[in-house]
């Protein structure tokens, strides 16, 4: 899971340039497990423009009174990430794009991090009906109880981008989608159930796939 971990703290320290949405978190323990990263600057290209803010408001049902770019890099990837203040805070969406740093000399891309993060689960088989039912009580009582949820695997989603992953937590969840060399997350907030925020989020990742 070592490289899933990186790749949550990798791609949620943009925020630290940007107001916070209620959907992420970081601890120090998690940001000193990751590779050194230089503070949040301007974003490497118009971020905010992959998706509109009346796309934003159409999806989630409150207005987008604010966007805030920002864009850091580790020296092999650059993300570049995009937050929307809804009027309704709660309903306030994030989205980050990771790239290949050109200006770097390391050889690794995003598609083959993608690989070591989420190729394990790509044979994962479908759950018996029976077996999904307790996993979702079991869920349910550890969220009473205000446990987290970091041992839930990532769930593969299907009919958007390359591949597609929905990665769960007591914050909410998050879409990443792999499109050729780079990949996008969206986390979107909200009180609404899993099955909607994954609806929600991949009908924002398909027009910021449009765009990018």
């Amino acid at each position: 899971m070592k490289p899933f971990i990186f790749l949550l703290c990798f791609l949620l320290v943009a925020a630290t340039g940007c107001k916070r949405s209620s959907t992420t978190q970081l601890s120090p323990d998690s940001l000193q497990a990751a590779s050194p990263i230089q503070q949040p600057t301007e974003a490497y290209f118009d971020v905010c423009g992959l998706i509109t803010k009346e796309q934003v408001e159409a999806v989630m049902g409150s207005p987008i009174k604010d966007t805030k770019s920002s864009g850091h890099s580790d020296g092999a990837f650059r993300v570049s990430q995009c937050f929307y203040t809804a009027t309704e805070f709660s309903k306030s969406v994030s989205l980050a794009v990771t790239q290949r740093d050109p200006n770097s000399s390391a050889k690794r891309n995003p598609k083959e991090f993608w690989e070591e993060s989420f190729g394990r689960y790509e044979g994962e088989t479908k759950e018996h009906e029976g077996d999904k039912e307790k996993k979702e009580s079991l869920h349910e009582e550890r969220r009473g109880k205000g446990e987290g949820e970091e041992g839930v695997p990532p769930k593969k989603i299907t009919g958007i981008g390359d591949e597609a992953f929905w990665t769960s937590n007591r914050f909410g969840g998050a879409l990443y989608v792999l499109k050729k060399d780079a990949f996008i997350r969206i986390s979107v907030g909200g009180a609404d159930k899993e099955e909607t925020k994954i609806d929600k989020s991949k009908v924002l990742a398909e027009k910021a796939l449009d765009h990018l």
